[in-house]
């Protein structure tokens, strides 16, 4: 599952791609609870982050540890987005939806959230 996540360059910004595209929600769980050990090997304030939820599916574990998991990251992010949470179940979306907008924002396309992540 590590492969899916990985740095990618744009505009020549390292962004730290989380893609959890078409994911259960086992596969969702495992790939969060391994995004810290990426992130806290960059200096606190320091990492673009885009997590793309695209066909992804949840349950409440996997959002728990979603939350979890950005909470514990926040001090090493300069800038994080998410895409795809419009395929967020309707139980969880409200929640999930909240969450976000208090801690960055949700586009609709991945070239969207990386142009926003690497603006100065």
């Amino acid at each position: 599952m590590t492969d899916r996540i990985q740095f990618v360059t744009h505009q020549r910004k390292l962004i730290l791609l989380v893609d959890l595209s078409n994911c259960s929600a086992s596969q969702v769980r495992e790939v969060v609870r391994v995004v810290p050990e990426y992130v806290t090997t960059h200096p606190l304030g320091s990492v673009l982050i885009l997590s793309d939820f695209t066909g992804a599916s949840f349950d409440e574990e996997a959002v728990r540890v979603m939350k979890e998991a950005a909470v514990f990251d926040k001090p090493f992010i300069k800038r994080a987005a998410w895409v795809g949470t419009k395929d967020f179940p309707e139980q969880f979306a409200q929640s999930v939806r909240d969450f976000s907008r208090r801690h960055f924002p949700i586009f609709e396309t991945r070239e969207e959230a990386m142009a926003w992540l690497v603006k100065d």
